[in-house]
């Protein structure tokens, strides 16, 4: 429930500290978002300091005031020093607020400040996703700053178990204080309509998310290249995402020319508004996420967008993605470097449409086991009622 006026006026504001916001896309910028609103819709009073970006950028409905920094949002150490900056001239407001770390980037200048009594939180909150943790323990420096920064923390959090034992393999200090805050649907999705009756005389098979070595795009393209000619003449795979770094794309485009009977379209970076149309342009989604490097996949929030659409999911068995999707319920899920097992699990739902609509409709009950609010309240529980 909501704070009382007087317990509202009691808490201390929660300042939100994010390098990842809108309009940057990704699991961790809808994460904090959805957090956001959550916890204000609970009563907090949230502030979210995100990077610079446009004015048009602002969504209208925000419960929650936004305050951006003159930083870019990446995690390079100019973007480093310049938030380091941002929060020392705030070092009064911080002090008697809780403040509140979803991702690493706003964590690494934390680790520096966390020395000084003059820019310490009176609470200090932060989750982890997976990959920063094993970023954090790869240096004995980060280690020690990291592990300090945790020890300092109220409330340590993770959207998984996976991601909480690895965390906890890593930084057994969190033990105490660490609590599962799930993600879940974000809010524009959280009631979606039934799906409309197909009428493409192809099968679509569909992957959301940045173009990146470690989504699997390459993966999933190979695999359906190895299928029967008759059947890739029967599908069209969409790649909605946009380019990150290096020369991934030109890698995609240049594998789907070498079988141009397997139709493959790439439809760039999508609106959200636009996103629930190509959601029901589909018949499976994949995204077969690989680790790669330190890189792993804690969750997917992505994976419950597209079971919240009624679509079966095919993905790998790494990381957190066992946590979104539920092998033979909601989706396939394929041990990584297996091509031919990979291919053969989309032949599976290509060739079985009623296995297809059986995944997709208890994906759709699946997709909305989880609540925003319960997150946001083992985050930032309500202050103890004063003693009468």
């Amino acid at each position: 429930m909501p704070l009382s006026a007087s317990a509202l006026h009691a808490a201390p504001p929660v300042f939100l500290i994010t390098h990842e916001f809108y309009p940057k896309r990704g699991g961790i910028a809808t994460f904090t978002e959805e957090i956001a609103r959550a916890s204000a819709a609970l009563g907090h009073r949230v502030e979210v300091w995100a990077q610079a970006a446009p004015a048009a950028a602002e969504k209208a409905d925000w419960p929650f005031r936004l305050r951006r920094m003159p930083l870019r949002g990446t995690h390079d150490l100019s973007c480093q020093v310049q938030l380091a900056r941002e929060l020392i001239r705030h070092r009064r407001e911080l002090r008697r607020a809780t403040v509140y770390l979803p991702e690493p980037g706003p964590m690494m200048t934390m680790m520096l400040l966390q020395f000084f009594q003059a820019f310490r939180p009176r609470r200090l909150v932060l989750t982890f996703h997976g990959s920063e943790i094993l970023l954090f323990a790869g240096s004995p420096l980060r280690r020690w700053l990291a592990g300090q920064l945790i020890w300092r923390a109220t409330r340590v959090s993770t959207l998984t178990n996976f991601t909480q034992e690895l965390l906890l393999s890593h930084f057994p200090e969190a033990a105490e204080k660490i609590f599962l805050t799930p993600g879940a649907l974000r809010s524009d999705f959280a009631v979606v309509p039934a799906r409309p009756a197909r009428t493409g005389h192809k099968i679509v098979v569909l992957t959301v998310g940045r173009l990146h070595p470690r989504k699997g795009q390459l993966l999933t393209l190979e695999a359906l290249q190895l299928l029967p000619a008759e059947v890739r003449a029967r599908l069209e795979y969409w790649v909605v995402g946009g380019q990150s770094k290096g020369r991934y794309e030109e890698r995609l485009r240049r594998a789907a020319a070498e079988k141009p009977d397997l139709a493959v379209k790439f439809l760039g970076n999508l609106p959200d508004e636009e996103l629930s149309r190509i959601y029901d342009g589909a018949d499976i989604f994949a995204m077969t996420s690989v680790n790669v490097g330190r890189s792993v996949e804690g969750f997917g929030l992505v994976y419950l967008e597209a079971a919240a659409h009624g679509l079966p999911v095919v993905a790998h068995d790494v990381g957190g993605v066992a946590e979104a999707v539920v092998e033979g319920k909601t989706g396939l899920l394929v041990p990584p470097q297996r091509p031919v097992q990979l291919a053969a699990a989309f032949e599976k739902l290509i060739h079985d449409p009623a296995l297809r609509r059986r995944l997709g409709a208890a994906g759709r009950e699946w997709a909305l086991r989880n609540c925003w609010k319960e997150s946001a309240a083992a985050l930032f529980p309500p202050p103890a009622a004063p003693v009468s």
